[in-house]
């Protein structure tokens, strides 16, 4: 899966990036923890601190549009984010057990 950044946009009171990107895949529409692993690897941060909010697919084209928040730390997105986004992407939810228990 190819991702390309088409916009950044840098919000230093909240520590992160917000991006809008483009994805092309050749099958179905890929899952928000694949897109998040892919964008996390191009830009070289842990997977813990991309919050992908948006997937939109046009029926038939394999192209995916996104938005996605890129934080300087995965502290800095459970501080932040909504529970339910944290959620979808899988932050945070092993450690959040553990304090609980």
């Amino acid at each position: 899966m190819d991702v390309d950044i088409i916009s950044e946009e840098e919000n230093p009171m909240l520590h992160r990036t917000d991006i809008r990107f483009e994805t092309t895949h050749e099958e179905a529409t890929p899952s928000r923890l694949s897109v998040r692993d892919s964008l996390a690897a191009k830009l070289d941060k842990d997977s813990e601190e991309v919050v992908v909010h948006e997937l939109d697919t046009k029926f038939g084209m394999r192209k995916t549009v996104g938005y996605a928040k890129v934080y300087d730390s995965a502290a800095d997105a459970l501080e932040v984010e909504q529970d339910h986004m944290l959620e979808r992407n899988k932050i945070g939810g092993e450690e959040a057990d553990a304090e609980e228990a």
